[in-house]
């Protein structure tokens, strides 16, 4: 039978239903009699994980927070960051809060904020049941999980402008918590209007690089207003721009930098938040049963995924459920050479995914900028800095060595290559490595427009090291569950072991090409650049050498009863 019928008996069913046949209260009843001992161990569970959570909190936030103010009112003056906070406020908030907008609504693609278990979409709903009340709790699940993190985030904003502005610790609790609880139950609302409407769907998928973008502008904007180069016009324009604005607004209402027209924002923000609320409320009951299954089986597989380790696949599940597979129809001419082919094969596959070099473009800039700021800076935060700026390069090739990943996905694919697995793996560098250095080579040609040094060459230098740790990523094989139940020296699980092995290539080049890169960007000198890029090209023989190594032993990993090794 296949699915359109199912979905046309279902509704058939359905619309015999009378109201004599609706036994909701009787089954919830039962249900809840059924399910009691399993909700007491769920709730011991649910408060043991809070618990913990609000102890780690309490020892890494409010302790030293308490120490804080206790220094303060022993004559320690926190002022002095106080003008830089308040001129990243206006676009920084701005950033935050359209990101968490963006992240709810993407989350709506292919989850939502109503996503009953699989028991509950197979069987309950199958039945005579009034969908509302089986869905409501959900819904408000969801708003109570994303409220929170918001809470803990107007803390945190309290706590900053208790120490650096002086503000009064009421007011400023009560102004960040608008913005707080306001925000991410707005994009829950927005969550909900994607999961149930198609045409809104449509629209994220078509605005979210455009969204993109403008998060990266207002967090660059926000760099530069702390820099000392604030936009005043624009900075007023993105205020007044939305809900992420209005929440600006009320945050900066108690302080000396407060923009007329909090009081009045935060009540849009409230207002609107209240509105949304209660049409989602009405909405969450209305969801179709089969878009709660399809649902509910995505979920559950991107859950299973995650418990065995299995990261990749639980990512190629969401893009193929949030519909991020789309492919472009793209055409480039065949080449005539035969060595020629699979530089063509891996130049097609990433013209035709258009997001990926999008990402990779996005993923440049915050690099670019990192760099600007290691440079005036010194000491271990220059290194630091200079890992974040290195960390940022890393994701962006990596976006771009796609390819070579589906190629590791099943070795079987590369049946057609007549070049044994290894050397097959490092021809897919090579692509990457072009396009990331037209990337690092448009990034260095705006850092010398405006001024920069000859530093700026580093980010040319940067990318064969970082393509050959993506590649060594790229050829690590099957998850290694067996390094989680290996004992460390100190005693706890084999997390650390883990996490070694999963990220392997960055977690080796990105220290290590930092120290000389960090120590060439604050001198700012040509005469740097030779040693650094010897460095580099060291770096990246050792991991391509790593990446043949790994690559060579997949085909006999793939076989049946093989284990995988590092």
């Amino acid at each position: 039978m296949s699915r359109q019928t199912v979905v046309e008996a279902e509704e058939a069913t359905a619309a015999e239903w009378t109201e004599d046949d609706d036994w909701t209260d009787e089954a919830l009843a039962v249900l809840r009699a059924l399910r009691a001992p399993h909700r007491r161990n769920r709730f011991k569970q649910i408060a043991f994980a809070l618990y913990c959570t609000v102890l780690i909190l309490v020892i890494w936030g409010g302790i030293p927070s308490f120490g804080l103010f206790l220094h303060a009112s022993l004559g320690a003056d926190y002022t002095g960051h106080g003008p830089d906070l308040l001129a990243a406020m206006p676009s920084g908030i701005a950033a935050v809060g359209l990101a968490t907008v963006l992240l709810a609504v993407r989350d709506g693609l292919w989850r939502g904020p109503v996503v009953p278990p699989r028991a509950t979409t197979d069987w309950l709903l199958a039945h005579p049941v009034r969908p509302r009340p089986v869905l409501r709790p959900w819904f408000w699940l969801s708003c109570g999980l994303a409220a929170f993190p918001g809470l803990v985030i107007a803390v945190g904003g309290m706590v900053a402008l208790g120490l650096t502005v002086r503000v009064g610790l009421p007011a400023a609790l009560g102004w960040c918590l608008l913005g707080g609880l306001c925000l991410p139950l707005l994009g829950v609302c927005a969550g909900l209007l994607v999961q149930s409407s198609p045409l809104a769907a449509r629209w994220v998928r078509r605005l979210t690089p455009y969204a993109t973008l403008l998060v990266l502008a207002l967090a660059t904007q926000c760099a530069l207003a702390v820099a000392g180069h604030p936009v005043r016009w624009l900075e007023k324009v993105e205020l007044w721009s939305g809900p992420w604005g209005w929440a600006g607004l009320a945050a900066l209402a108690p302080t000396p930098a407060a923009v007329p027209g909090g009081a009045a924002a935060a009540a849009l923000l409230v207002v609107s938040t209240v509105a949304s609320l209660v049409l989602a409320d009405r909405a969450a009951g209305t969801l179709a049963l089969p878009l709660l299954r399809e649902r509910a089986r995505t979920a559950a597989g991107v859950l299973a995924a995650l418990r065995t380790v299995e990261l990749r696949a639980a990512k190629l599940t969401v893009a193929g459920a949030s519909g991020n597979g789309r492919q472009v129809r793209v055409r480039l001419p065949a080449p005539r050479q035969r060595w020629l082919i699979l530089y063509w094969r891996d130049a097609l596959s990433l013209l035709r995914t258009p997001a990926r070099l999008g990402r990779a473009v996005l993923l440049t800039v915050p690099a670019v900028l990192c760099a600007v700021l290691a440079h005036d800076t010194g000491g271990v935060v220059s290194w630091a800095v200079t890992v974040v700026a290195l960390a940022f390069g890393y994701l962006a090739v990596a976006q771009l060595l796609e390819p070579a990943r589906i190629e590791t996905d099943d070795v079987r694919r590369a049946s057609w290559s007549p070049y044994p697995f290894a050397s097959l793996m490092l021809r897919h560098a090579v692509v990457p490595t072009v396009l990331g250095l037209v990337l690092a080579a448009a990034g260095t040609a705006a850092v010398l427009a405006l001024g920069g040094g000859p530093a700026a060459w580093l980010a040319l230098v940067a990318v064969p090291p970082l393509v050959a740790a993506g590649l060594v990523n790229a050829c690590r094989g099957a998850a290694r569950r067996d390094l989680l139940y290996r004992p460390q020296p100190a005693g706890g699980t084999g997390l650390a072991f883990f996490a070694a092995w999963y990220a392997a290539g960055p977690a080796v080049a990105v220290p290590v090409l930092a120290l000389p890169f960090s120590a060439a960007l604050r001198s700012g000198s040509a005469g740097s650049l030779p040693q650094s890029s010897a460095i580099a090209l060291t770096v990246a023989l050792v991991l391509l050498q790593w990446a043949q190594g790994r690559a060579g032993r997949l085909p006999a990993q793939a076989r049946p009863g093989a284990v995988g090794q590092l």
